[in-house]
């Protein structure tokens, strides 16, 4: 389909819920959103759809609330066992799926297994088995311990054992506060209340989604024939008539990841390289960190919407703010002088014959990425390093990321992710740890928070893992990352549309600002 006819198909789309929203009396019972792309594998919990935001469709065990402190769903009760391999969880009694049929401690037990068992987007590695004990009651048995297990409990929906299979995704059936009405791929979505939730649902009884391009929403928003609209640094500064602007902090970040090993030759997977001699020195990677300056980045890439970044999860409580360096490029000189790279006639350095000369990488397709690596660039010539912004496909990103530094994105609600970033068991695993870190006391820090009493008592280890005092994968340590920006996510709402507290946002995939769309109003008459 062309982009015309893609085009005409989107303004169709919006007039007909346009016009069918304004026919209605107020209050506002609809809205239409054009807050991001369609999910590609459907809105199957098990492949990964709810991770970011709201599952709308479906129940998850816990949900958290605006500050990101826990809160029951489904669950009643919960408790972790004295050798930390077996959690319980009691169930809200009497809960229904939007076809009516009750919900038990199978479905859960079902859903988790199930999950496990297709290697789905949850990490579930360390399960061995859950089971129901009776109706209300299921129980969890971990291989280890391993306490970022809790993260499915906020993420998981639960699906029905008795109806889950093939061509679920597209007709999801679950026991959250929406359920699907219609999906036309590649325009829009449109949900209604599920009669059958349990919970609070707000005045909203129905809402279309629409997938629009970010040109294509924007004129919707312009046109008010949307409600709300995600927008990017480059659209935020110009609220269409009838629109306030709602900015939500995130830990969705953007950093450069350095291979850490030396060119040796040596290949995984399909021929996939491994090592860079030059950032295999730390005396680069401690540079380019102090030699970054971060807030001129969010000003030039970002215009102002996101903040500076020191690690892989700013804000949250399991981020270490000791860890940070702030920009400093004499003293980032001084540590390249130090380390044997002298300036080379043509203002690049050089030590043992060796360039200090790298890439950038980033896709190609991503504009902000681009700003960013070119910024950094720009920035590097200061310190005598040739980095050289390079936009390439996913494709190729894949065959060179352990063997060249890469612009990547993260941001995640549990410290999984940087478990997942750093453990050096998990080199060359899919995206995880692209540059081969390595570390032997950050493992051992990485490896008693896993073991922790509870997520919270947790906290210290993953903060230690960055920064101990004498060593970590943080900027002051090996400086295994150079960690540049958080973004904002920014959005356009309706004035009548009132959607309170935000959390701190995830990585932008899904819809991470629908997290909290139950307690959503319209305040217009």
């Amino acid at each position: 389909m062309t982009k015309a006819i893609l085009r005409v198909a989107f303004s169709t789309a919006l007039a007909a819920a346009f016009l069918s929203s304004t026919a209605l009396a107020a209050p506002k019972s609809q809205l239409v959103l054009a807050i991001g792309g369609e999910p590609e594998g459907g809105y199957d919990p098990l492949t990964g759809w709810g991770r970011y935001g709201h599952p709308l469709f479906h129940s998850t065990l816990l949900t958290r609330d605006a500050d990101l402190k826990t809160r029951p769903d489904l669950a009643t009760e919960w408790s972790l066992s004295d050798d930390r391999l077996t959690w319980t969880i009691r169930l809200r009694p009497d809960t229904k799926f939007s076809d009516g049929s009750p919900l038990t401690a199978e479905d859960v037990a079902f859903t988790f297994n199930e999950a496990a068992k297709i290697g789905s987007a949850a990490d579930l590695t360390a399960l061995e088995a859950a089971r129901a004990i009776d109706d209300q009651t299921v129980e969890f048995r971990l291989k280890k311990p391993w306490i970022t297990f809790t993260e499915n409990f906020y993420a998981l929906g639960i699906v029905p054992s008795d109806s889950y299979g093939e061509g679920y995704a597209r007709k999801p059936i679950g026991s959250g506060p929406y359920k699907l009405v219609s999906w036309t791929e590649g325009q829009q979505l449109i949900v209604e209340k599920n009669p059958n939730y349990y919970g609070e649902t707000g005045p909203f009884e129905r809402i279309t989604f629409l997938f629009t391009e970010e040109d294509t929403s924007l004129a919707a928003a312009q046109a008010g024939q949307v409600d709300m609209v995600s927008v990017p640094a480059t659209a935020a500064d110009a609220a269409p008539q009838g629109f306030k602007q709602i900015v939500a902090q995130s830990v969705d970040n953007r950093g450069i990841v350095f291979p850490m090993v030396k060119d040796e030759g040596k290949v995984v997977g399909e021929g996939k390289k491994i090592g860079n001699d030059v950032t295999a020195d730390p005396a680069i990677r401690r540079a380019v960190n102090l030699g970054i300056d971060r807030n001129q980045l969010v000003e030039v890439a970002l215009l102002g919407h996101g903040s500076p970044a020191a690690g892989p999860a700013d804000g949250l409580p399991w981020s270490n703010p000791d860890a940070a360096v702030n920009f400093d490029l004499e003293l980032a000189k001084t540590e390249l002088e130090q380390a044997g790279w002298v300036l080379g006639n043509d203002g690049i350095r050089v030590k043992d014959g060796l360039r200090a000369a790298f890439p950038i990488n980033y896709p190609a397709s991503d504009s902000t990425r681009r700003m960013l690596a070119e910024t950094v660039s720009a920035q590097m010539k200061a310190l005598g390093i040739e980095a050289t912004a390079t936009g390439k496909s996913w494709d190729e990103i894949g065959r060179i990321m352990h063997s060249e530094p890469v612009l990547f994105g993260w941001g995640s609600h549990s410290p999984l992710e940087v478990y997942n970033l750093y453990q050096s068991s998990l080199s060359g695993v899919e995206f995880y740890n692209a540059g081969f870190y390595a570390n032997p006391t950050v493992d051992q820090h990485l490896a008693a928070a896993q073991s922790a009493e509870s997520l919270e008592a947790s906290f210290g280890d993953w903060r230690k893992a960055e920064w101990d005092g004498s060593t970590g994968f943080g900027a002051k340590g090996d400086a295994a990352w150079a960690w540049l920006v958080n973004l904002d996510h920014v959005y356009y709402v309706n004035e009548c549309l009132e959607i309170g507290a935000t959390q701190i946002e995830p990585h932008g995939h899904g819809w991470p600002i629908t997290a909290m769309i139950q307690t959503w109003k319209w305040t217009c008459e």
